[in-house]
C-alpha cells in the first residue's frame, strides 16, 4: 500500500506573513508510531502541514489523518477531498474520540482512543478484506510496540526533533483535561518497559531530548529506573510534571542528575477553591514556593502553566498571577483561557448550564473565550489573557524575574532563555522560512548546559527552605 499520514494545521501555522516557532517545535510522533505497524513493503510518508505544504492531488491508497479540536475543520476538508476521489480515509485522535458521530461523516474508518492496538488490528482486517467502520481501543499496553518510524520525520524542519514519549496518559483526572475522554474504557496511564524507553533514547542523535509525556514522573518506579540508567548517558532534557511530583520523595533530584534542565509545571491557579472546581486535587495543599525553590536549587528552569476563567476567577486574577510568577522567578509562563473541550466533565457542566457561546472548533484554542465566564465578561477574559502575556514577557518583568535566582549564572540563563523565546519572534519566523532551525539547536543546548547544581545534600527527602515562608502569598 501507499499510505499518507497527515497532521493538518491551523491557518496561523502556515501564514505567509508570520509563523510562530511553537508550530515548528516537535514532529508528529503519533503518526510516526502508527506508521511503524505498516508492512515492510508498504510505502509511507508523513506530511505535517505546520512545517511543509500538503498536496491534495496525489494518489495514495490509504490516508490517515490525526485530528485535534482546532484542526478539525481542516482535517474534514482534507478527508472529504480524498474520499471524493475514492481514496480510503482514516480519522483518529483526541477530537475524533470525543465527537465520533461528527467525525464519521468524513471518514471510512474511525479510531477512538490510543491506536497502538486498534490500528494494527485495522490493517490486518483491511488486508483480509473486511475492515470495520469504527475501531475502539480495548487493550492498553506499550509492550511490543515497534520502534517509531523516525526515518519518516523531516528533522531539519523542527527545532526539537529529538522529542520522545515513553508513557501514555496521566494518573490524574483534572476536569478540563481531554485525557479521561481519550482513554475511556481502559487504563488511563501506562508506561513502556524501561529497556524499550532507553533503546529509543539511544536512537536519538545529539544531547538534547524533550519528553512530551503528560507526566513523566507519574509512575515513580518507572521514572526512577529510567533516570538511574540515564545518568551515564550525558543527555540534557526537558519534561513535564506536577507540583506533587516535584515535592514527593527524591525523584526530582534523580531527574536532575540524569540531565533534567527545564520542567513544565501545571500550577493552573493560585486559588484553592478554583483548584477544587477543576478537580485538580494533586495541587491542593501543595506548597508552590517550596516546589519552585527545590527546582531552582537543582538548576532546573520552570515553565509555569496557568488557566484563566475558571469559575473561581475574578478580574484580579491576571495581575495577581503575573506578579506571583515574576516574583518566583519562573523562566517562562504559558497562559490559557479555560476551554471546555468536548468529552470532558468541564464541557458537560458548561453545556448543561447553557454557557457555551458556540461550537466553532477553530476558536477552541485556549486563546479565545468560547463560553460565558462566571465572574468576568467574555471580552474581559480575552483582554486579560493577552495582557498577562504582554506583562509577563515585558522587558521589565523578564529582568525582574531573572533577579529572583540565587546565582548570577542562573539569572543570565533565565534572561537568555526568556528573551530568546519571546523577544526574538521575528528572527524565529525568518529561521523557519529559510529552514535553518538546525542551526539554533546548539544555542538551545548551550543554554541548557549552563546549569550548576548547588543544592545541599540535605534537600533530599527534606527540602528545607527558609525562604518559602517569606515568599508565600
Amino acid at each position: 500500500m501507499r499510505v499518507k499520514l497527515i497532521l493538518p494545521a491551523l491557518t496561523e501555522a502556515t501564514s505567509p506573513f508570520f509563523r510562530p516557532i511553537k508550530y515548528s517545535l516537535f514532529p508528529p510522533l503519533g503518526l510516526a508510531t502508527l506508521a511503524s505497524y505498516l508492512a515492510n513493503d508498504d510505502e509511507a510518508w508523513i506530511v505535517d502541514e505546520h512545517v511543509e505544504p500538503n498536496r491534495l492531488d496525489d494518489d495514495p491508497d490509504l490516508v490517515v489523518i490525526q485530528v485535534y479540536i482546532t484542526n478539525a475543520k481542516r482535517a474534514y476538508r482534507i478527508a472529504d477531498s480524498y474520499r471524493r476521489r475514492g481514496i480510503r480515509v482514516c480519522l483518529g485522535g483526541l477530537h475524533v474520540t470525543s465527537v465520533p458521530d461528527e467525525a464519521a461523516a468524513h471518514a471510512d474508518h474511525l479510531f477512538l482512543g490510543p491506536g497502538e492496538e486498534s490500528f494494527p488490528r485495522f490493517l490486518n482486517d483491511l488486508r483480509q478484506g473486511h475492515p470495520e467502520k469504527r475501531y475502539v481501543s480495548s487493550v492498553r499496553t506499550l509492550v511490543g510496540v515497534p520502534p517509531i518510524r523516525r526515518d519518516l520525520i523531516h528533522r531539519h524542519r523542527y527545532l526539537v526533533p529529538n522529542s520522545i514519549v515513553v508513557t501514555r496518559g496521566c494518573p490524574h483526572h483534572c476536569g478540563f483535561c481531554y485525557k479521561d475522554a481519550f482513554f475511556e474504557g481502559g487504563k488511563g496511564f501506562y508506561v513502556q518497559a524501561v529497556d524499550d524507553a532507553l533503546a529509543e533514547i539511544e536512537r536519538l542523535p545529539g544531547r538534547h531530548l524533550y519528553f512530551l509525556d503528560d507526566h513523566l514522573l507519574g509512575n515513580r518506579r518507572f521514572a526512577s529506573a529510567l533516570f538511574k540508567e540515564m545518568k551515564s548517558m550525558g543527555r540534557l532534557w526537558q519534561a513535564a510534571s506536577t507540583v506533587d511530583g516535584v515535592l514527593r520523595g527524591d525523584l526530582i533530584e534523580d531527574a536532575a542528575e540524569a540531565g533534567l534542565r527545564s520542567l513544565f509545571v501545571g500550577f493552573e491557579t493560585l486559588d484553592d477553591n478554583t483548584l477544587r472546581f477543576a478537580n485538580k486535587s494533586q495541587n491542593l495543599g501543595r506548597d508552590y514556593d517550596r516546589a519552585i525553590r527545590r527546582l531552582d536549587d537543582l538548576g532546573v528552569m520552570i515553565n509555569g502553566s496557568f488557566v484563566f476563567g475558571l469559575d473561581g476567577d475574578g478580574p484580579d486574577v491576571f495581575d495577581r498571577t503575573v506578579d506571583w510568577a515574576v516574583s518566583r522567578g519562573l523562566t517562562t509562563a504559558t497562559f490559557h483561557i479555560a476551554t471546555p473541550y468536548p468529552g470532558t466533565a468541564y464541557y458537560k457542566d458548561i453545556e448543561r448550564q447553557g454557557r457555551l457561546l458556540h461550537k466553532n472548533w477553530d476558536l477552541y484554542d485556549t486563546r479565545h473565550t468560547v463560553f460565558t465566564p462566571m465572574n468576568l465578561t467574555a471580552d474581559a477574559l480575552e483582554n486579560g489573557y493577552w495582557q498577562a502575556y504582554r506583562s509577563f514577557y515585558s522587558w521589565f518583568n523578564i529582568v525582574d524575574g531573572s533577579m529572583q535566582h540565587q546565582t548570577w549564572h542562573r539569572s543570565i540563563r533565565h534572561l537568555a532563555y526568556a528573551i530568546g523565546w519571546k523577544k526574538f519572534e521575528p528572527l524565529w519566523d525568518a529561521v523557519i522560512r529559510f529552514q535553518r532551525l538546525p542551526m539554533m539547536r546548539p544555542l538551545l543546548e548551550s543554554i541548557l548546559s549552563t546549569i550548576k547544581n548547588n543544592q545541599p545534600q540535605n534537600h533530599r527527602g527534606k527540602q528545607p527552605d527558609v525562604r518559602a515562608k517569606e515568599m508565600s502569598p
